[in-house]
């Protein structure tokens, strides 16, 4: 189901909120971002950079207690043995990662009714995801399709290249209203040709039927899944404000409504279980899912995120 928006503009932007790209400011915008992503996620992994999408590397790391729900495929039989304990052996994550992020912005990201538009939001989430996996060697590319185009930016490391990365995406051109965005063409783009083992990243709001599920799946055979679900509050719930104007952007058509209770009730209900669907699929392609808001503190819940998968992994979340 393709989920009908209201047409409406953020009308503020509180300190919680991204920049805004739509000005002519990127290069001021882009400075802010990198400061406030640095300044409040700088030091959350200590090096670690699977601690977005937690799992095994390739090097022996330290056995430890085995836990109920650690994974039986990591049991250390010698140390059980010796110890008589059920133990399992960490592993420590390749030296270099090479993480490649499929970017969505279409239009229907050009959309906010709270403190942002979700593209802004989807380009945030792209300077995280950039910080938290980079230095040591990692490198990281990014595919952006608008529907209209894909861009793709080859992968490499360096401060310079994610500056230069994080420009070209924040300039690039909105596709025109009635654009349909292909998500799935555009994870077969870049699950083609094979690449070495690495983190792949999926930032998009998820609408529409997913037909993406089978190119994720073929892509979780090779790489470590994140998916960001980027979404604005006005997506799950219709206020009772009277009559709207509902617009679909990826089709252009528009349909006027009267927000009854019962409207909302069905909307409502008919969004929830379209988020579920959505979450069952991101499930059975073994994808972590992270969820931004564009009425919420963005960094805050990308911190929670990560904090909770590292907890999770580690066994201290049990």
């Amino acid at each position: 189901m393709t989920a009908a928006q209201p047409t409406a503009e953020p009308t503020r932007r509180p300190p919680i909120a991204p920049p805004s790209f739509r000005d002519g400011r990127i290069e001021a915008a882009l400075r802010t971002l990198e400061l406030a992503v640095r300044g409040r996620l700088d030091g959350l992994l200590q090096g670690n950079h699977l601690g977005l999408v937690p799992g095994p590397g390739s090097e022996p790391g330290e056995a430890r207690n085995y836990q109920p729900g650690d994974d039986v495929r990591r049991m250390d039989w010698a140390v059980t043995a010796r110890t008589t304990v059920p133990h399992v052996r960490e592993t420590v994550a390749d030296r270099e990662l090479e993480t490649w992020v499929v970017l969505d912005l279409s239009p229907s990201l050009d959309f906010g009714t709270a403190a942002c538009e979700k593209r802004d939001l989807a380009i945030a989430a792209l300077a995280a995801v950039t910080h938290l996996t980079r230095g040591g060697g990692n490198r990281i590319g990014v595919l952006v399709s608008t529907g209209e185009q894909t861009v793709r930016i080859p992968a490499r490391g360096g401060l310079g290249h994610a500056r230069a990365m994080l420009r070209r995406v924040a300039r690039t051109e909105r596709a025109p209203e009635g654009t349909r965005g292909d998500l799935a063409a555009a994870i077969e783009q870049l699950r083609r040709p094979p690449r070495r083992r690495g983190l792949a990243v999926v930032i998009s709001d998820f609408l529409g039927e997913p037909d993406w599920e089978r190119a994720l799946r073929a892509l979780s055979n090779r790489h470590d899944l994140l998916a960001v679900e980027v979404l604005d509050p006005r997506e799950l719930e219709l206020p009772d404000v009277g009559t709207v104007v509902l617009a679909d952007p990826e089709t252009g058509r528009q349909r006027e409504v009267v927000t009854s209770p019962l409207l909302c009730r069905e909307f409502a209900a008919a969004a929830a279980e379209h988020r579920e669907r959505v979450a069952a699929a991101l499930r059975r392609c073994g994808a972590a899912h992270l969820t931004l808001r564009t009425d919420s503190d963005w960094i805050a819940d990308i911190v929670r995120f990560v904090l909770a998968r590292k907890r999770a992994w580690s066994g201290g979340g049990r």
